[in-house]
């Protein structure tokens, strides 16, 4: 990292920050060009999950290529400067690499659905019907290498 004064090296500053930031982008690569998607995610146990359709561009990819680049972050608002290069941005940011995996058994898609559930509605005990799981697939990350930054 270029800026080592903004680098996060704490690990449970890290995990904040992929505990708040609402939208993760999955950075893959799709017949030599890359393909970023921004996603709803939750994170657990040095995986990161999100769900989607059954079916689409995404999921072709990582049944060909499961490596991904991940980035989640908070924005914290701008910095005014005295001079046009002197303004900024206050953020906190992870960007991470890992390897896709997908779950495609109903217990376990109801554990991950739960996981999002307390992240975005901040509540769990919710029931889900086998018809609507099988419109699910719910795709983990596992981290392989991740760092965070700050400013200020």
């Amino acid at each position: 990292m270029r800026r080592t004064d903004r680098e996060i090296t704490d690990k449970d500053e890290i995990d904040l920050i992929l505990q708040q930031a609402q939208v993760c982008r999955i950075g893959l690569v799709d017949r030599g060009r890359p393909y970023v998607v921004p996603v709803n995610f939750a994170a657990s146990g040095g995986t990161l999950y999100f769900h989607c359709a059954t079916a689409g561009r995404k999921i072709d990819i990582m049944e060909k290529n499961p490596s991904v680049c991940f980035e989640a972050d908070i924005p914290c608002g701008v910095i005014r400067g005295a001079t046009a290069c002197a303004w900024s941005m206050a953020y906190k940011s992870v960007i991470g690499f890992g390897e896709a995996f997908f779950i495609r058994e109903n217990d376990e898609k109801t554990a991950v659905l739960e996981l999002l559930m307390r992240k975005y509605a901040l509540s769990d005990g919710f029931s889900y019907e086998a018809g609507e799981l099988d419109k699910v697939v719910i795709i983990g990350i596992r981290i392989e290498e991740m760092t965070g930054k700050k400013n200020p």
